[in-house]
């Protein structure tokens, strides 16, 4: 679940032999990798500035990996250091991480784990290198809208079909204008009409029967920072004339109060509605619309744009996996590509939604389309006998490898590319099976 096209990273090992291995691996995955068996060595290197990591072991001879590290981080624009250590040097590889290094592996340790560690401890990319919200050319957008108007003040309308991530960009927003202003989230459509006003807007001691002691609402609780109200098209049409007056006249009043309450953050009313639908059936008011409606962003559904979804398996597959007690070690080409094939009706909340489930019951190692879709992994075999499910993907997956590599003329990289899987779990793949390929490709 790696990809390190273009990274130049650095191995300072002095074992001769792991450090060939670590670099073929690295190499496998697109890396261009400088291989060092001294902490001297690579104190001579005069190109320190363009690396993106370095890997390095604790034990060395002659300078060890803890004095490497404070000699090259006093340097300006110091790589990353992530630090392979015995397990009886856990400590000092703690101590390392405390005054700034990226991060440890404890020898010995799976390729799949250091390959992980090594991507997640990269130096940081810079701006144009990836999207936040997405890697598709939609999100993408979405993004440079929501970045050019974080430091306006006008309200912003999310629209978008249910799982869409309205809420997410919302916070995005939110990150980029105040992060460290409250962020509060009101689901319009879960709060009974009753209540709404109330939490809403707050209310004194004595404002109705159970009403003990004075109640602040969402909107004074927002302070400085963002009110989000998502599906706002469910709010009753009293409450739309409130939350109109609100933004007319930037303040409020609690129920039973009698002094008004500015209101300083910011609204962005989320919807999966259509809202001028709703304006012709007068179950919301027009003027409303335009007042919440002056930036508006839609968020397209997950079918509209193909190109997040293996981007967002393998975030949700690195996020989870950190904490959970999964087996799991990664996801197959086969299952990446029935995912991109699969409509998407509950759109990213589902896609979070599978990978969870997948993960908390994977006893296979990799997770492959009947962990993602389990709904389809109920078929009979045609063939006149029934195989186990390891069997039905073992074969399935050699015969796409194949295909993928005719079509590729053999070459390791674009095969890998196509499949969607690193260059390192490709090639162990094809060992198993008995393939060949371009390994330089």
């Amino acid at each position: 679940m790696t990809s390190l096209d273009g990274k130049t990273i650095a191995i300072v090992e002095d074992d001769a032999i792991m450090g060939e291995s670590l670099m073929q691996s690295l190499c496998l995955e697109g890396a261009m990798v400088r291989l060092f068996a001294s902490g001297e060595a690579i104190q001579r290197e005069t190109r320190l500035r363009d690396l993106d990591l370095i890997v390095c072991d604790i034990r060395l001879p002659g300078i060890d990996g803890a004095c490497l590290f404070e000699t090259l981080q006093a340097q300006v624009d110091a790589p990353p250091f992530l630090f392979m250590t015995a397990y009886g040097e856990i400590d000092q590889a703690v101590a390392l991480m405390r005054e700034g290094a990226a991060d440890y592996v404890t020898k010995p340790f799976e390729m799949d784990d250091f390959l992980r560690r090594v991507q997640s401890s990269l130096r940081p990319a810079g701006p144009s290198d990836g999207g936040v919200l997405g890697v598709s050319p939609a999100m993408r957008e979405v993004e440079a809208l929501l970045g050019r108007i974080a430091n306006l003040d006008s309200p912003v309308l999310l629209s978008g079909e249910t799982g869409t991530g309205k809420e997410v960009c919302a916070r995005f927003l939110h990150g980029l204008s105040r992060p460290k202003a409250p962020f509060m989230a009101v689901n319009c459509a879960a709060i009974p009409a009753e209540l709404l006003e109330s939490e809403l807007f707050g209310h004194e001691a004595g404002a109705f029967t159970s009403a003990r002691k004075r109640h602040l609402g969402y909107a004074e609780r927002a302070g400085t920072g963002t009110l989000f109200l998502d599906e706002i098209g469910e709010l009753a049409m009293p409450l739309q004339a409130k939350l109109l007056r609100l933004l007319e006249d930037r303040q409020f009043y609690r129920l039973g109060g009698e002094s008004p309450v500015p209101f300083q953050a910011r609204l962005i009313a989320a919807t999966n509605a259509d809202l001028d639908a709703l304006i012709r059936d007068k179950r919301f008011r027009s003027d409303l619309y335009y007042r919440i409606n002056v930036v508006e962003a839609r968020i397209p559904p997950l079918r509209e744009r193909p190109e997040d979804i293996s981007w967002l398996i393998e975030r949700f597959f690195d996020e989870m996996a950190t904490v959970s007690q999964t087996l799991a070690r990664g996801i197959t080409a086969p299952a990446e590509q029935t995912a991109r094939a699969h409509p998407w009706p509950g759109n990213v909340r589902e896609l979070r939604n599978r990978m969870e489930r997948a993960l908390a019951l994977n006893l296979t190692g990799w997770i492959g389309p009947q962990d993602l879709f389990p709904e389809q992994a109920a078929v009979t075999a045609g063939d006149g006998g029934a195989r186990s499910l390891a069997d039905a993907r073992e074969a399935a997956e050699k015969q796409q490898i194949q295909l993928a590599l005719s079509e590729n003329e053999g070459r390791i990289g674009k095969t890998a590319a196509a499949l969607g899987v690193s260059r390192t779990t490709l090639w162990e793949k094809m060992k198993r099976y008995g393939l060949t390929g371009d390994a330089l490709s």
